[in-house]
């Protein structure tokens, strides 16, 4: 597609990302009710395709902290939905983000959910112990529960009948967004564990389409300003997007585009893994801690790239195929997008700075083919208070830094340039990369 100058990108550019996901926060019944169709479409079709890969590759999913269990995630993703539409008290659902959380929900027809679905209570780990439903009985409930959903929507308040629709349509919102979320999380699975999602792609990509970008535009340049960050006016946010307030910013010069493997493979080719001058204290304890895994690999990217005699090479499910210079650099921890960023004389941007180029200069700012690693660490914003689904936000901010953006595996409607994303500066399984900013602008 093309942006608004005409000029043709590979991944979608902010102006049409923007437009679904600011759309759906302000969606009605019926748009709402179409979107939790094709959000479960989608989640049901990601699961078959999982199931059936992992018993072509003869494999199990194995208990790691970044993976779950596909049959327990179809299984929590209805629960999620039924205990916050659902089971919500009427009154509770209604008011939205101001809801009583320990307000006690209604009984539920499914034996024991909170026992083996609530992720707040259950832990990670044994999950792979719980008597989970099967597949098809697992099916059966949530079209059930989806039945109920859209039945409850279908009598909710209505930004066209109701100044208070927003309350009303929270949850909704919500579980919609939800379950997009998890979408991703397959999708990172599949990766993770090689899976062939679709073994009978002509281009060999089994899981997720490339990504290519053309070589890097010119920086550009964001003079000084002030942004308007944070949520305010109608509409769905998540906690933490409230509390709005203003951040001055200094003139700075960002790239126009992420980083390609035509940009980072040359601070791996020059030996920049094993200089401990380009990494951080924490950085190089990150990355001796994987040398023992080392062979002439990618630290991070042991179980997806690799140096062959004719080049690098990119897996793409349980195929090896040549690395496209052109693709995003992916799979990259935050501490290997620092240690870059000191290689080549660059610092990584804030969360504001990303906004403000984003919000200002849609048509030349492009993201959505990988998450961007920030400078910024995952923090409130002025006057925090957590909405009803506690665990959200609350109990990462820890320091962990914050990314912005999207990814090729992000649903659209998840899109949003004031969407926050967050993980420890050790992730490598999400499709995440970086772009940067000069240490000094090159103009006023």
């Amino acid at each position: 597609m093309r942006s608004a100058q005409g000029e043709k990108v590979d991944g979608e550019p902010a102006q049409a990302v923007n437009v679904l996901a600011q759309h759906i926060r302000r969606a009605g019944r019926r748009e709402l009710a179409a979107a939790l169709c094709a959000s479960r479409a989608d989640t049901l079709d990601s699961f078959a395709r999982t199931q059936a890969a992992l018993q072509r590759a003869g494999r199990s999913v194995p208990c790691l902290p970044t993976l779950n269990l596909p049959l327990w995630e179809l299984g929590h993703i209805g629960w999620f939905q039924q205990h916050w539409v659902a089971r919500n008290p009427p009154r509770e659902r209604e008011r939205g983000p101001r809801a009583d959380p320990l307000a006690p929900v209604r009984h539920s027809p499914n034996p024991q959910p909170d026992v083996l679905y609530d992720s707040s209570h259950v832990p990670h780990a044994s999950r792979w112990q719980l008597p989970l439903p099967g597949a098809d009985s697992t099916r059966d409930t949530l079209a059930r529960q989806l039945d109920t959903t859209l039945e409850l929507l279908a009598t909710a308040k209505d930004r066209d009948n109701s100044d208070d629709s927003d309350d009303a349509l929270y949850f909704f919102r919500l579980v919609l967004l939800h379950e997009d979320m998890h979408h991703e999380a397959a999708l990172y699975l599949a990766q993770a564990l090689s899976l062939d999602l679709h073994p009978d792609a002509p281009d060999g990509h089994t899981v997720l389409p490339a990504s290519r970008l053309p070589a890097p535009p010119a920086p550009l340049h964001v003079p000084a300003g002030t942004l308007r960050c944070g949520h305010s006016g109608p509409g769905f946010f998540f906690d933490n997007e409230a509390g709005a307030h203003e951040q001055v910013l200094a003139a700075y010069d960002i790239d126009a585009q992420v980083l390609r493997w035509a940009e980072y493979l040359p601070f791996v080719e020059a030996g920049g893994l094993d200089e401990p001058r380009w990494w951080t204290p924490e950085g190089w304890r990150w990355r001796h801690a994987h040398t023992q895994a080392q062979t002439q690999t990618h630290a991070a990217l042991l179980t997806v790239l690799r140096r062959g005699r004719e080049g690098w090479q990119r897996r793409h499910g349980s195929r090896w195929l040549a690395l496209d210079p052109a693709e995003p650099a992916c799979h990259l921890s935050f501490h290997e997008a620092q240690a870059w960023c000191a290689w080549a004389g660059r610092r990584l941007p804030t969360e504001f700075e990303w906004e403000h180029a984003a919000i200002s200069q849609p048509g030349h700012f492009h993201w959505g083919q990988v998450w961007e690693w920030t400078a910024s660490a995952f923090a409130p914003y002025p006057g925090f208070v957590a909405h009803p689904y506690r665990d959200y936000s609350a109990p990462w901010f820890d320091g962990r830094p914050a990314l912005r953006g999207a990814s090729t595996a992000t649903q659209p409607r998840l899109r949003h340039p004031r969407y926050r994303n967050y993980f420890t500066p050790d992730r490598t399984d999400i499709l995440a990369g970086l772009r940067t900013c000069a240490l000094a602008p090159a103009r006023a």
